[in-house]
């Protein structure tokens, strides 16, 4: 008996529940085993299943099983392992600059190429955001070459007149894509806040932040299109170094482990929250940045060719589609955006709006006391102590499903949102 996860990445969750008395269930979602638990004599504990690692079960005559090996089969720099069942043509070798951006265009489309296989409907999540609008040019391009018989619908999230909802119709007009935008306003986001935390089993602040917006896109796509199979941009900002704070590394080779390092972790913040929200509506998720071949050959690059450049983020992602006009130039360009900034109105962000919403729901003196109330990883603001409070009201004393919070590294924060660093410009300033 077997347990394994092909996914590097975590991107489809596992969890799993084994008691001594050699009882075992699995589960993509904890909640799932939760009753199982419950009902239980024996003690049990719900873990999750660890991405790139392969389990073995001893199953007895008796029915119960035995965990009798437990290892990791493959790692995120490291080439697939099983066969890959087409040989690329024009992979170039060594690190010359323009072989490398000739073999990443290459990877990646391929990477977008396996994934249209599906029996419904292909849809994609559409930021007007660089990883994002690769993705959607990449797909909608194949889709042609392949005579889908269908257009490929684009959807984007935020208020009239945010930054990415202006960047993603401009990305749709370019590559012909059915496009959709939702309007999105923060009162509907504050309404939306429990039943997304219950999705996300999770309580980590910016996992949760960014949720929202894509808990309610996916939400109108089951509801108002046939949309079913999405593909989105996750994966890319942890691999090509996209995150502000990578201004900020000490080293090349800093960078370097920590982006593998965010990588390991997918399964706990990003993936998490993109899994979670489009399961949440029955729709099937697709990540072509965390393709095996992609990954592992951009992890092999030199570690200078990776770190951002002239205060540009994932500049080598970047200079590799330079010219080809798959996405217009200035999107190409454009620096990463916070989703609290993006999604919403420039005259007020996600963020504020939530920051306003707590005060009114948390006061000082319950903050002083959350180190005695939550004393595994106690949250240090209001934010985190008002999401802390909901998470247990649903999962009492489950707090280690979420091991620690995401956070900038080299500088000093409180707090996980790009918009509290002092290199961070939101669009409208850019």
């Amino acid at each position: 008996l077997e347990s394994r996860r092909w996914d590097t990445y975590g991107v489809r969750p596992l969890f799993r529940l084994l008691t001594d008395n050699g009882f075992l269930a699995l589960c993509s979602e904890a909640k799932g085993l939760l009753e199982i638990k419950t009902s239980m004599s024996t003690p049990a504990k719900i873990t999750p299943f660890p991405p790139g690692h392969f389990e073995a079960f001893d199953l007895k005559l008796t029915g119960k099983v035995q965990s009798v090996q437990m290892e990791r089969f493959h790692c995120c720099t490291e080439e697939p392992k099983h066969a890959t069942y087409n040989n690329l043509e024009g992979l170039g070798t060594g690190f010359e600059l323009e072989t490398v951006k000739s073999n990443i265009r290459i990877l990646f489309e391929d990477a977008v190429k396996k994934r249209l296989m599906a029996h419904r409907r292909i849809g994609c999540l559409l930021s007007g955001g660089l990883d994002s609008s690769l993705v959607a040019a990449t797909l909608v391009k194949l889709a042609n070459e392949e005579q889908l018989p269908y257009p490929i619908q684009t959807f984007s999230i935020g208020a009239e007149d945010s930054p990415d909802v202006a960047a993603a119709r401009k990305v749709a007009a370019h590559i012909g894509s059915e496009h959709h935008e939702v309007n999105f306003t923060p009162e509907e986001g504050i309404r939306a806040l429990e039943e997304v935390i219950v999705h996300l089993e999770s309580y980590d602040i910016t996992t949760l932040r960014a949720s929202v917006g894509m808990y309610l896109i996916s939400k109108y796509i089951r509801e108002k299109t046939d949309s079913v199979v999405i593909f989105s941009g996750e994966g890319s900002d942890e691999l090509t170094q996209g995150y502000i704070y990578f201004h900020k590394a000490p080293s090349p080779k800093a960078a370097a482990e920590d982006s593998v390092r965010l990588l390991k972790e997918l399964y706990l913040f990003d993936v998490l929250r993109a899994d979670r929200t489009t399961a949440a509506h029955g729709l099937e998720l697709r990540v072509p940045f965390l393709d095996h071949r992609f990954t592992a050959y951009y992890l092999s690059l030199p570690e200078e060719m990776r770190v951002p450049k002239d205060g540009v983020e994932k500049h080598l992602l970047r200079e590799a589609f330079k010219g080809l006009k798959l996405i217009p130039d200035e999107i190409l360009w454009r620096r990463k955006e916070a989703f609290s900034d993006g999604m919403t109105s420039m005259k007020k962000s996600w963020y504020s709006s939530l920051q306003e919403h707590i005060e009114s729901e948390v006061n000082d003196s319950e903050l002083e006391k959350a180190n005695t109330r939550f004393p595994f990883n106690p949250p240090t603001t209001k934010e985190g102590f008002f999401i802390r409070q909901i998470f247990e009201k649903h999962y009492p004393d489950r707090c280690e499903w979420t091991p620690h919070y995401w956070m900038p590294r080299w500088i000093k924060a409180t707090d996980p949102s790009a918009r509290t660093l002092s290199i961070y410009k939101p669009d409208k300033d850019q």
